[in-house]
């Protein structure tokens, strides 16, 4: 029961910082909506506000990473995998009529210069899917270097399309997004199959 309690405390704490950001969320809303006493937030998270943000940042971090890794598996090759995961990051958006956006982000635009505790979070979980996503696209053969910088590409251009969408209210910039992540994507692997042939 109380492990239920410490999930919906991370779960509500996520859906308020994709909607409304870490400063516009406080903790009687955050035990509202989780349904829970709010004394049972300083219960699991001694730390209060702060130590509940970094475990919603590394947890849905990891969340985030995984679905993104069961898109790539689920597709025959990269090009692929980039086109389903901005059409189905745009479709999600716009299925929440452009209100949830990626916690991690949002988090790490209002503390990457006030909260070295928090940045750090931030950049272990991008570092984590930088470091996942390229050797899950090892099977190109491109070199690890090659790998990063897609993966970097892929993040940079996924995050940011996601502000623009949120913000115009619009499909249109995931969609741009994945087309020129694509072109990289599929010029980089011409190139590396013109010096291997």
């Amino acid at each position: 029961m109380a492990a239920d309690t410490r999930t919906r405390i991370v779960a509500a704490t996520c859906e308020l910082f994709r909607r409304q950001g870490m400063a516009g969320t406080g903790l009687k809303q955050i035990a509202q909506t989780a349904n829970a006493p709010f004394g049972s937030i300083y219960h699991f998270f001694p730390g209060g506000k702060a130590e509940l943000t970094e475990e919603v940042i590394r947890s849905w971090g990891v969340m985030y990473r995984n679905l993104v890794v069961t898109v790539f598996q689920s597709c025959p090759d990269l090009p692929t995998a980039i086109e389903a995961s901005f059409a189905g990051a745009a479709e999600s958006l716009a299925l929440t009529d452009y209100a949830d956006g990626c916690p991690v982000a949002t988090v790490a635009l209002e503390v990457a210069s006030t909260d070295e505790t928090l940045r750090i979070a931030t950049a272990d979980v991008f570092t984590d899917w930088v470091d996942v996503g390229s050797d899950l696209i090892a099977y190109t053969g491109l070199p690890p270097d090659v790998r990063r910088r897609l993966m970097i590409g892929f993040i940079s251009s996924l995050e940011g399309a996601f502000v623009l969408s949120r913000s115009l209210r619009s499909k249109e910039p995931l969609e741009a997004a994945g087309h020129m992540v694509l072109q990289s994507a599929l010029a980089t692997l011409a190139e590396h199959a013109a010096r291997a042939g």
